[in-house]
C-alpha cells in the first residue's frame, strides 16, 4: 500500500502542476485568440452589415466593450479596418 502523502507536499505538488499547466495553456490560448480575431474579422467583412450571427456579435461586444444591442455599424467598420 502507498504511504500517505502529507498535506503540504500534496499542496506543493498541486501548485507546481498548476503553474506548469498555466504556462503551457497560456501560450495555446494566445495563439487561439489571434486565430479567432482573424476568423471573426473575415466573417464581419463578408457579411458587410448588422446584424451578424450570435458568435460574431459576442466577439464584437467583447472587443468594443458594450452590449451587442448598442453596437453601431460605424463602430464595426472602424474595428475591422
Amino acid at each position: 500500500m502507498a504511504e500517505r502523502m502529507s498535506f503540504s507536499t500534496r499542496n506543493d505538488r498541486a501548485r507546481d502542476n498548476h503553474a506548469i499547466s498555466r504556462a503551457v495553456n497560456g501560450g495555446l490560448k494566445r495563439k487561439e485568440r489571434v486565430n479567432r480575431d482573424k476568423r471573426m474579422t473575415e466573417l464581419v467583412k463578408a457579411a458587410k452589415q448588422l446584424p451578424y450571427i450570435p458568435s460574431v456579435m459576442s466577439w464584437l461586444s467583447a472587443k468594443l466593450g458594450k452590449p451587442s444591442t448598442l453596437i453601431s455599424q460605424a463602430e464595426v467598420d472602424n474595428l475591422v479596418k
